[in-house]
């Protein structure tokens, strides 16, 4: 047994290389584990700075100055912000503000159908029915709990927002325009003798551009027909869906069959189990199969190259390390693990 282990330790530990990117690798992860919260403002920058790159490094290519297009680019990125906040946020708030006001009311009919079913599934007893029936009334109140208090802590998340807000924008110029700057200061700390980590580096650095770009377009493309197809379907709380709707493209092949519950009750609640019901999860239907095999392969077609099975494992092991942020950057993380197991310097056992 000891041998074995000397043997694995000769073959992946004895280069250089593979000590000074375990070292590297180390480090990132107790600084994102430990320092993450105190850090969210800068990683919400760098994740803006790679949407921005690439009109930036386009308008480079067209002979624009670098801070001429880092200023116009985070300018227009700004703008459009506000005014989709101030346009979108205060639906998308009345709108949950008047599902809160019919909670009571779809619970209730919800009850309704529930002891129902005994008469006309006899298997089912009323027993396991009403315990059912408590178990949600007994959510519903940790929820109600729970939004106070959100509300309750709302001036200290107002404060939080504020100083977003103001730091985010200048951690975004100074991250576009100083880039070089950075990136060769950072390098001139580390080992001169790191050809490993500068590859994954490489390949980290394309694929998260890449990947932050493909998802915001993503999103937004989702949640914009999701919304217009429900709109014209008359759907209750339209744009509420369809902002779960394109958020749930986060979580690949979870998302999509988690927000179809809120939608099938919606829909259920507002006409029954009528026609209307049918056409609505039929349409649904059809914009995550479009998502999943056309838009998704269109715009990860360099990004992603792994198994479902590991993109779940890499979304539950990320996202109960960093919560959102770990489900956002499932599929980056799995794909630079992929990428470390493949490069990994390796020695040769002897003969």
């Amino acid at each position: 047994m000891l041998a074995m282990l000397r043997l694995w330790h000769r073959r992946y530990f004895s280069d250089p290389q593979a000590v000074i990117l375990t070292f590297l690798l180390l480090i990132g992860t107790l600084v994102l584990l430990f320092f993450g919260r105190m850090l969210a403002p800068l990683l919400t920058a760098i994740i803006i700075a790679y949407l921005l790159e690439g009109p930036i490094a386009w308008m480079e290519d067209k002979g624009v100055r670098r801070i001429v297009g880092v200023s116009f680019v985070l300018l227009l990125f700004v703008v459009l912000a506000l005014v989709g906040s101030f346009a979108i946020f205060p639906l998308l708030w009345a709108q949950i503000a008047d599902l809160f006001k019919e909670l009571p009311h779809y619970i209730a009919r919800g009850q309704q159908v529930l002891l129902a079913l005994p008469e006309r599934y006899p298997a089912i007893s009323e027993d396991q029915v009403r315990e059912i029936v408590n178990t949600v009334r007994t959510q519903v109140g940790t929820l109600g709990q729970r939004m106070l208090a959100i509300s309750l802590a709302s001036v200290a998340n107002l404060i939080t927002l504020l100083v977003y807000l103001v730091l985010v924008p200048f951690l975004v110029f100074f991250l576009l325009k100083d880039k070089k700057i950075i990136l060769e200061w950072v390098s001139l700390r580390l080992p001169r003798e790191r050809s490993a980590a500068q590859y994954l580096w490489h390949d980290l650095d394309v694929q998260m551009g890449n990947y932050v770009r493909g998802k915001f377009w993503e999103i937004l493309i989702v949640g914009v027909v999701t919304y217009l197809c429900f709109a014209l379907l008359g759907v209750d709380y339209a744009l509420l869906l369809a902002t779960l709707t394109g958020l749930s493209v986060l979580i690949p092949y979870v998302g999509a069959v988690v927000v179809t519950i809120p939608v099938a009750l919606i829909g259920y609640f507002q006409w029954g189990m009528g026609s209307e019901l049918f056409w609505l999860l039929v349409i649904y239907g059809v914009i995550q199969g479009l998502d999943g095999n056309v838009l998704n392969p269109l715009l990860f077609a360099k990004v992603v190259n792994l198994h479902p099975v590991a993109i779940i494992a890499a979304i539950l092991v990320f996202g109960g390390l960093w919560g959102f942020w770990g489900i956002f950057f499932a599929i980056p993380l799995a794909t630079l693990v992929n990428a470390v197991i493949i490069c990994w310097p390796r020695t040769p056992d002897p003969v």
